[in-house]
């Protein structure tokens, strides 16, 4: 079994003042969602600075990713987005051009 990666996607999060440890929360309460994605090979949870966040994860090719467009992460990312952040989240496609992953 390969590890490859292609794809992946960063998702770009501010939080809205005095919402920061919710969006931690949300975030760190994600791992458990994406664990349950065969197709999401790696996913991180990030924080640049005190309001600002990230997601980044990456996929064997583009039917992985679209899985997980359609899941459950990204669905309850879609309905707290209003209430959490203060703009809405900027999800970027990514193509892989090199990874090291175990394994691989």
């Amino acid at each position: 079994m390969t590890n490859h990666v292609t794809v992946g996607l960063f998702v770009r999060l501010e939080a809205k003042p005095g919402k920061e440890a919710e969006v931690e929360k949300f975030l760190n309460d994600g791992l458990a969602l994406v664990q349950q994605e065969p197709a999401t090979t790696a996913w991180f949870a990030l924080r640049f600075g005190p309001a600002t966040f990230g997601i980044f994860d990456v996929f064997p090719d583009d039917d992985g990713r679209q899985a997980h467009l359609s899941g459950q992460v990204a669905a309850a990312l879609m309905q707290q987005a209003p209430d959490l952040f203060a703009q809405p989240p900027a999800i970027e496609q990514v193509g892989i051009l090199a990874d090291k992953l175990p394994g691989a």
